[in-house]
């Protein structure tokens, strides 16, 4: 297991020093980290939440569940391991039109309501990220109003 993980992810993460590919394993990372960043912003991470990030990354790719787990897996070890989330939202800044990144900021806000409630944790996380893909304020809004009305905390 641990070995496909190594492979998997010696396959999406570029070598040190070596120009980062824009390839679809590379977004599909990069866009994992987020959620799973908004999950591990929860001092409680739960079933519900990484039901939400698994949710979010079927609507986005078509991955089958063996590759979506693994993915998460990965999201999660590289999220424990991140400085900072800029590299992850310049993958998506290239990659993603304005639409794209709206809904990839509600799926972030399903994740953090997936519990039934927002910590100021998750809200902070949300909002450096919003910001850092250049998602206008009130498209972060409308996004986050979307996201809890589908919690039903509307």
């Amino acid at each position: 297991m641990l070995r496909s993980l190594k492979d998997l992810f010696d396959s999406i993460v570029p070598a040190p020093g070596a120009a980062a590919p824009a390839d679809e394993h590379g977004l599909q990372l990069a866009a994992a980290v987020l959620l799973v960043e908004v999950m591990r912003a929860d001092a409680e991470m739960g079933a519900a939440e990484r039901s939400a990030v698994m949710a979010a990354l079927r609507t986005e790719f078509s991955l089958a569940e063996d590759e979506m787990a693994r993915l998460v897996e990965l999201a999660e070890e590289t999220a424990r391991n991140a400085h900072d989330f800029h590299s992850f939202t310049s993958r998506i800044n290239d990659s993603f039109d304005l639409e794209q990144k709206i809904r990839m900021v509600e799926a972030m806000w399903r994740v953090a309501f997936a519990d039934g409630h927002l910590g100021v944790h998750e809200k902070h996380t949300l909002w450096r990220v919003a910001d850092l893909l250049h998602v206008p304020h009130g498209a972060y809004v409308h996004a986050r109003m979307r996201a809890k009305a589908a919690a039903g905390m509307a």
